[in-house]
């Protein structure tokens, strides 16, 4: 659960980092940025904000933006109603980010889960995305990812988003953030 003095300054703080990459928001965007810290209060170590453009029935797009060294946990998108789960291309804008999934483990990983929570964080494949590099993940593949050093802002697009249904390796995870 965050205060509403962490939410708003964690607000103000994506919108510095939209500023440094150029990345143009419109004042009802700007208004609309999400501050999800997936119920574990930890937000500079496990969370993200984000701003959704768009997310029809059939497509999606958003910035995410991570702090440094913030990561988003480990979950995959399920097929939902019988359609397939969500299928996402994340395209670094800025900073670099280190995306886990299935495959070859890599040796010596760049990133690290949050402590305490290594247990909940199964798949070591590293994709490194800086500018420009993007990287697409189909429906129901487990992933998580986490921002280098100078913080990390990675826009998404994808099929149809329903981010509540997502589903997190550990138990704990809550999608909706909780305002104290």
């Amino acid at each position: 659960m965050l205060t509403r003095q962490e939410y708003e300054r964690a607000r103000a703080r994506a919108l510095e980092y939209f500023e440094k990459a150029a990345i143009v928001l419109t004042e009802t965007e700007k208004q609309n940025v999400e501050v999800a810290d997936f119920g574990l209060s930890e937000l500079e170590r496990t969370g993200l904000e984000l701003v959704t453009y768009v997310n029809t029935d059939r497509c999606c797009a958003k910035e995410l933006v991570l702090f440094p060294g913030q990561t988003c946990p480990e979950h995959r998108h399920p097929a939902v109603d019988g359609e397939p789960g969500k299928e996402e291309t994340f395209r670094c804008r800025y900073g670099t980010v280190y995306l886990y999934v299935p495959g070859e483990p890599t040796p010596n990983p760049k990133a690290a889960p949050p402590a305490g929570s290594e247990q909940y964080y199964t798949v070591w494949h590293e994709i490194v995305l800086r500018p420009g590099e993007q990287y697409t993940l189909y429906p129901n593949t487990l992933h998580w990812f986490q921002a280098g050093p100078e913080g990390a802002i990675v826009s998404e697009f994808s099929t149809k988003s329903r981010d509540e249904l997502d589903v997190f390796t550990d138990p704990r995870i809550e999608r909706a953030t909780q305002i104290s």
